[in-house]
């Protein structure tokens, strides 16, 4: 084999390898379980924000109301974290 294989070779490994991790990176970030779905329209429930904080926990804030309610999700059991926080008035739902 000469050099010029080697090197197609070693080019085509690292194009795979970064479509690899660019494919990763985007179901990471928009990927299943990522998503904020606000409460419908005059629903009184909601998902403010999630964020992971591993691969098995996540924080949840939770709007109910005007009132917000941060939650630990994990994989054993859920903890609440702080409840009944005043939601900020700009978003508040009627």
């Amino acid at each position: 084999m000469a050099w010029d294989d080697y090197f197609r070779f070693a080019a085509a490994l690292v194009f795979v390898l970064a479509l690899i991790g660019g494919l990763g990176l985007l179901l990471r970030r928009f990927g299943p379980g990522t998503r904020v779905t606000p409460g419908g329209a005059g629903g009184r429930l909601g998902i403010v924000e999630v964020k992971a904080i591993d691969a098995k926990r996540r924080l949840v804030l939770l709007r109910r109301d005007s009132v917000e309610h941060l939650v630990l999700l994990g994989m054993d059991q859920d903890l609440v974290i702080e409840r009944q926080i005043p939601a900020p008035p700009s978003e508040a739902t009627p």
